[in-house]
């Protein structure tokens, strides 16, 4: 469900934190502050509000680090170690739900590309060599985030 639910979910956080993609890190944090602080639970005492508060402070502080994850800045802090890991490393498995491509490569890292189009999702599952194909198509041309790190040994 969560999978399914990725576009909708960066939609409904940039609207929370009255966001786009061009906002910056630091903005981002100063508005996480504000709403963290304008939702605290601790600032009511009718159990009604504060639960309702409650769940609020929880979508705030699970969309800023969403929005963290999928920051261009973010992107371009790790991108040497990105670039690195996916070009040493095999394309193990795929799957593709609602704009949302999974890929999970041999080093243990996978990650979601948000926007993918049924069209490439499609010459993918047609490539002969899938892992040149997302490389060329997908790595770099799509907003990602990294969802897992394992450590193989």
């Amino acid at each position: 469900m969560i999978f399914a639910n990725r576009m909708k979910r960066i939609t409904e956080f940039r609207k929370l934190y009255d966001a786009d993609r061009s906002t910056s890190l630091d903005e981002l944090k100063k508005k996480y502050r504000n709403l963290v602080k304008e939702y605290h639970p601790d600032k009511f005492t009718d159990e009604q509000k504060k639960a309702e508060v409650e769940s609020i402070s929880k979508k705030v502080i699970e969309g800023y680090h969403f929005l963290v994850s999928i920051s261009p800045e973010t992107a371009q802090s790790n991108k040497e170690q990105y670039q690195a890991g996916i070009a040493s490393s095999q394309l193990l498995d795929f799957n593709y739900k609602n704009l949302v491509l999974r890929l999970d490569f041999s080093d243990g890292n996978s990650y979601e590309y948000f926007g993918v189009s049924k069209d490439i999702y499609t010459k993918l599952c047609q490539s002969d060599v899938q892992a040149r194909f997302v490389r060329r198509k997908v790595c770099d041309s799509f907003t990602y985030r990294k969802v897992t790190q394992n450590h193989i040994v």
